[in-house]
């Protein structure tokens, strides 16, 4: 169906010198959509050049304003040679395709260069003139709209939750289709750039059909992934939950109803059939981990079947859900993580056209055989076929919390899915139910009774009755994926627990190396939870929420990381103190050593109650009950054969106190965890940290947020490490970086770290990489502000200027224990030492070209005397968060999902791998900011940063960096205003705006 684009060039500004003799540029523009390009007038020397173009009209069909981005490119006009590019800019046409749309996107934006990064910037305007689809078997999807939140969008009512949807689109990557000594590196990276958005589009479009299908008018909890499997290919991947949502009235309170709609078969057919079985399968390398973390009981790895698989999950009577958040009442109880892992062998896309060869040109991006979808889609369904199948043994119609993810090494490739089986309330799902229903203040405890029969369960555990209605029995311990209920009743604050795994490997190929991280991955997973249960103990609390466990594999290791935020449910049982039980080997062979550790626990418990206020009632019942009812299963999986069974009997664990939860101490591995649980860095005073949205325990936030993202790499400089050694590495790598956040942002005491989310990767083959973006919010202790009343004024919503001993601040650095090994890197250091002052020196000369300057009283003084009244400068906030403390979301606009390449062959020059990563990070901020103001937005909310992948070859002085980021666009105001706040003038849109929040 006919749609038409409208785009206009109006200006440019600041574009670099590509005449040496005049020190100008003769600039002019081309715009391309489709096969169509249209090109202004060359503005002959002028680095900011004023083009105002005639509108360039582009007929289209729908289908295509959905795949296609608007390419605008920037060149040099050459008399006698060929024309220099300078840059791109790549405008997704998507958000102009909804009713509640923006009418027209107008603004500035950063013209990007895969080589040099930002080249100034260009005005654009952009029109949508799209006419009403009446045809049935459209492939368009315009007017369903997309959000990265897992949660209800704030201005939204659900009227129904239909269910999971999916889809992934495969193509041959066209960094692999070059011959090396022919390569060029930005045409190679804008190629890829150009197809991964043309992916991009098709698989939101895909996934939009089958909503259409469903009834449904929106995706929430919309999760894209790239897989970049080398030459074996480039796969993207999403997956949603459907939804049919109602524009809330202004100022009306969001309504709570919800109702689930499970779609039958026959209303939306499955999108894939494979009849055959996925290729190059080995039964030795295909694991599944099924691991129930209430008991820490694992269910050892079996092959899998590849039998035909049945249709996907949204088709049938089994719903998975993105959704992290709920309304109150719709989840009933839940049971626990359910998680499966597999991984296989990739090959190489096969092209008739090509046989064995490769090709000296790109290739034509349709020539990918019909097999590869279906193959990579059989794969994912037996993984949601085995959560499936855990959640039914748990008692469990349901997984909520739900999320994918892989990681690839060479031809390996490691699939996990994990999520929270649970059961949701039958009177939100009526199928095709309009009415709503008058629900009850849900009870605080009743999503954690058990779910499973308790005289068939599939695990051993120990139940209690549930302490606040004592009718119901529910587990000693709880791990889910998800966010605290809000119903729920909680003691206490809650904290960051982390496992840290590292595990050597040999190299190997094909599938000698799969059948090894085969024999790896279950013994990690054991590891990271009897971590998990260890440090949740030793803080007194009994369970975890937004648990979110990683395994990343390089050639030579595999990285274990496991993230959550441990919590105190009132509910659930007391936990019990830990135990030192058996004989320490070595030179702790001594009963004095024993005791010593045995008190260090039992001081850093007290301790832990104290500093997070877990106090709970007396109760004159005995508490029964050890969430791993077989504490010798672990040491028994490294006990030699050789050892007799009267070595094993000479412990007694039924010795002390029966809620005791003992740590048997009888190799080098047990000391080396004990040692691990006591050295973990207690967080500073004023500090609390949380992987969940809103830390629990704490009401009272104030409007002072500030988000960072920080990047670290470590190479390895010892070729004989062991296990113990990389742990410890490891460790000390994330450690490292907290204790860095909680010094830069002493400032902001009382202060919570909210949505840490750490990313885990090994780029090369001496390398770790470690990735963490959060926001850090501030509270007021004891509903006062008392102790924050002399703290420098935050940066608000609306953006208002920093005091000069805020932009000093930075400037200070403390050298930590990771400054002195020249092997780490972290930009972070950089970033404190420049991105401030830069900020600040180049918005004073900014707003001095303009006859205004804006700064604090003092520096106000000292500039000039008579300055004019001040502009507006842009601010659009950034943050990980689904909403701005002291805001409220009036508008959604889109979601932004951009991926960048950045390459360079001189990275010493630009700062090493800090500077790189740094300026890097700096401008994806820059573009992400323009293209929301661009829509007439103001804040970028539910922020995340999917993928950043840095390769480096310091002997050649190159690196090359991927990014991929996303979020929702939105109109923020404040919480008494009803209009936008005035931080929305497009002024200023250049890398400097937004290098005060990479730290």
């Amino acid at each position: 169906m006919p749609g038409k684009l409208k785009a206009k060039i109006v200006a440019g500004r600041h574009l670099p010198v590509m005449d040496r003799a005049s020190d100008l540029t003769d600039a002019f523009v081309e715009v391309k959509f489709g096969n169509t390009t249209f090109k202004t007038d060359v503005c002959h020397k002028s680095l900011n050049p004023q083009w105002n173009s005639e509108w360039f009209k582009f007929e289209v069909d729908d289908e295509d304003l959905q795949d296609e981005p608007l390419q605008v490119t920037v060149l040099d006009h050459d008399t006698y040679s060929a024309n220099d590019a300078i840059g791109k800019v790549y405008i997704d046409i998507d958000p102009l395709l909804c009713s509640e749309a923006a009418s027209v996107i107008s603004g500035w934006f950063p013209i990007y260069d895969t080589i040099h990064g930002i080249r100034g910037e260009i005005n654009v305007l952009v029109k949508v003139e799209l006419f009403n689809d009446l045809n049935r078997f459209r492939q368009s999807s315009c007017g369903v709209k997309f959000f990265c939140t897992t949660s209800i969008p704030r201005c939204y009512r659900a009227v129904m939750v239909h269910g999971f949807v999916e889809e992934l689109v495969v193509n041959e990557d066209p960094e692999y289709q070059w011959i090396d000594r022919i390569r060029t590196p930005r045409a190679s990276n804008e190629a890829r750039q150009r197809l991964i958005s043309l992916m991009s589009g098709e698989l939101q479009r895909k996934i939009g059909l089958k909503v259409l299908e469903m009834g449904g008018n929106a995706v929430v909890g919309y999760l894209q992934c790239f897989d970049l499997e080398g030459e074996s290919g480039l796969v993207v991947r999403a997956i949603g939950t459907a939804c049919t949502l109602d524009k809330l009235s202004s100022g009306s309170a969001p309504n709570t109803n919800t109702h689930i709609a499970l779609p039958t078969t026959s209303s939306s057919p499955p999108p894939f059939s494979p009849s055959k079985p996925c290729s190059r399968q080995s039964s030795s390398s295909d694991t599944d981990l099924s691991l129930t973390p209430k008991t820490g009981k694992n269910t050892w790895p079996r092959p899998l079947t590849h039998s035909h698989p049945s249709p996907s999950p949204h088709c049938g009577e089994f719903p998975f859900f993105t959704l992290t958040s709920f309304p109150p009442g719709f989840l009933v109880h839940v049971g626990g993580v359910v998680s499966a892992r597999s991984v296989k062998l990739l090959d190489r896309i096969h092209n008739p056209a090509l046989g064995n060869t490769r090709s000296y040109k790109l290739l034509d991006w349709n020539s990918v055989t019909a097999d590869e979808p279906e193959t990579r889609d059989a794969w994912w369904e037996e993984i949601r076929q085995e959560i499936k199948s855990h959640a039914k043994a748990l008692g469990c119609h349901a997984v909520v919390g739900y999320s994918e993810s892989t990681s690839i090494c060479e031809e390996v490739c490691i699939l996990s899915a994990s999520g929270t089986a649970a059961i949701l309330n039958p009177r939100y799902m009526r199928e095709g139910s309009n009415c709503l229903f008058e629900e009850p203040s849900p009870p605080s405890c009743g999503f954690c009774h058990i779910p499973y029969d308790e005289l068939n369960m599939p695990f051993p555990a120990q139940l209690t009755y549930c302490y606040l209605c004592r009718r119901q029995k529910v587990p000693d311990v709880l791990f889910t994926t998800i966010d605290l209920p809000p119903e729920a009743a909680v003691t206490g604050k809650g904290c960051l627990i982390q496992a840290r795994l590292c595990r050597l490997k040999k190299k190997a190929q094909g599938e000698v190396n799969a059948t090894a991280i085969s024999n790896l991955l279950p013994f990690m997973e054991y590891e990271l939870h009897t971590q998990l249960m260890n440090k949740l103990k030793l803080r007194s609390m009994n369970s975890l929420f937004g648990l979110h466990i990683q395994i990343s594999v390089g050639e030579n290791m595999l990285l274990g990381l496991a993230s959550a935020t441990g919590v105190y449910l009132t509910a659930l049982p007391a936990p019990g103190g830990i135990q030192i039980a058996g004989k320490t080997p070595g030179e702790l062979s001594n009963e004095h050593h024993i005791l010593t550790i045995q008190k260090r626990i039992n001081d850093t418990i007290a301790k832990n109650k104290e500093l997070y206020q877990i106090n709970p009632p007396e109760l004159t019942e005995e508490v029964v009950g050890s969430p791993i009812p077989e504490p010798r299963q672990r040491s028994r999986l490294f006990r030699s054969h050789s050892e007799s069974s009267d070595e094993v009997s000479e412990l007694d664990l039924s010795h002390g106190k029966k809620d005791a939860f003992v740590l048997e101490i009888d190799d080098t591995d047990a000391v080396e965890d004990i040692h691990s649980l006591l050295t973990d860095a207690p967080t500073p005073t004023g500090f609390y940290s949380c992987n969940t949205e809103i830390m629990p325990g704490i009401n009272n936030w104030t409007s002072g947020v500030q988000m960072f993202t920080s990047v670290r790499v470590f190479r390895l400089s010892n070729a004989n490490l062991t296990n113990q050694g990389l742990n410890k590495i490891f460790t000390d790598l994330c450690e490292n970086l907290l204790k860095s956040f909680y010094f830069k942002l002493r400032s902001m005491i009382p202060c919570c770290l909210c949505q840490l989310n750490f990313t885990v990767a090994v780029p090369e083959e001496e390398l770790i990489q470690v990735t963490v973006t959060a926001v850090a919010m501030t509270f007021d202790k004891d509903q006062t502000q008392e102790k924050t009343a002399d703290k420098p004024p935050t940066k608000g919503l609306s953006g208002g200027s920093e005091t000069e001993e805020q932009l000093q601040f930075p400037l200070e650095l403390c050298a930590d224990s990771s400054s002195a090994n020249s092997a780490s890197v972290d930009y972070g250091s950089f970033a404190d030492r420049c991105s401030t002052w830069l900020e600040l020196l180049r918005l004073k000369a900014h707003t001095m070209r303009r006859g205004s300057v804006k700064t604090s009283r003092r520096t106000h003084a000292r500039i000039h005397s008579h300055t004019p009244p001040c502009i507006s400068v842009t601010v659009v906030k950034m943050t990980p968060l689904s909403f701005l403390p002291g805001t409220r979301i009036i508008k959604y606009l889109g979601i932004i999902n951009m991926f960048f390449i950045r390459e360079t062959t001189s990275l010493r020059e630009e700062g090493g791998v800090s500077g790189f990563l740094h300026t890097f990070i700096a401008e994806v901020f820059s573009m992400v900011r323009a293209h929301v103001a661009a829509l007439g937005g103001n804040a970028v909310v539910s922020y995340s940063m999917k993928e950043c992948m840095l390769m480096e070859n310091p002997n050649k002085n190159q690196a090359q960096c991927l990014i991929n980021v996303s979020g929702d666009a939105v109109i923020c105001v404040r919480e008494t205003d009803q209009e936008p706040t005035p931080s929305t003038t497009n002024i200023g849109h250049t890398s400097a705006s937004a290098t005060d929040e990479a730290t």
